[in-house]
């Protein structure tokens, strides 16, 4: 099984809609359960509006994210599981030190940038006893028309953890899937989205 955890050092960075992605896209081929372990339970709300047209199990486990991963673990091939929006959320750090992968997407800015340092630190010394542990950026919200999206990479290479090939780029229908229900997986007219998404997880070797 392969544990994957994203997590963000604040609010809308895209830690949700990279979870629900990610997860609807390894479900296309393998049993993937979603946790949902940050208090506002947003993944929740979305897994709730889509129902059955959902391939994916979701668990939500703010109040116990060990409970939940054990129970997924007897069912999985994948877990994902979004974190809450702090690294120094109980749930986050025991995210951290049992995933296989961290995902920290980053918006252009250097605001995001910044707050990622406490989150660089805690996966360094969750890497000392989860040797395992693998960690990467991902630029989200890309707009290659802008000076500072041009510039982000380089900014961000300045840090320990490796950014990911793949970025995300600004596109409208990750939003309107989500408010649908849906990942981009479901949804008309997101070919490109489905390609990043899918572009990602090779970079993790999780799709051939």
């Amino acid at each position: 099984m392969t544990i994957i955890s994203v997590l963000g050092n604040k609010g809308g960075c895209g830690k949700t809609t990279l979870s629900v992605n990610i997860a609807s896209c390894l479900a296309e081929n393998n049993a993937t359960t979603l946790l949902d372990a940050d208090r506002q339970q947003s993944s929740s709300h979305w897994y709730h509006i889509g129902g059955d047209k959902l391939s994916l199990q979701l668990i939500s486990s703010h109040i116990n994210l060990s409970q939940a991963l054990e129970q997924a673990r007897d069912e999985s091939t994948h877990v994902i599981i979004d974190c809450p929006p702090s690294v120094k959320q109980k749930n986050t750090l025991f995210a951290i030190r049992n995933s296989d992968w961290v995902l920290i997407p980053v918006l252009p800015s250097p605001l995001d940038i910044w707050t990622n340092v406490d989150i660089e630190n805690e996966i360094s010394k969750a890497q000392i006893t989860n040797p395992k542990l693998k960690a990467m950026f991902v630029i989200n919200q890309f707009d290659s028309r802008t000076t500072l999206s041009k510039a982000i990479r380089t900014a961000i290479e300045q840090l320990s953890i490796p950014v990911a090939e793949t970025a995300i780029k600004r596109r409208i229908v990750y939003a309107t899937s989500i408010l649908d229900g849906k990942s981009v997986f479901q949804s008309s007219g997101s070919k490109a989205a489905r390609a990043e998404i899918q572009d990602l997880i090779k970079e993790m070797g999780l799709l051939s």
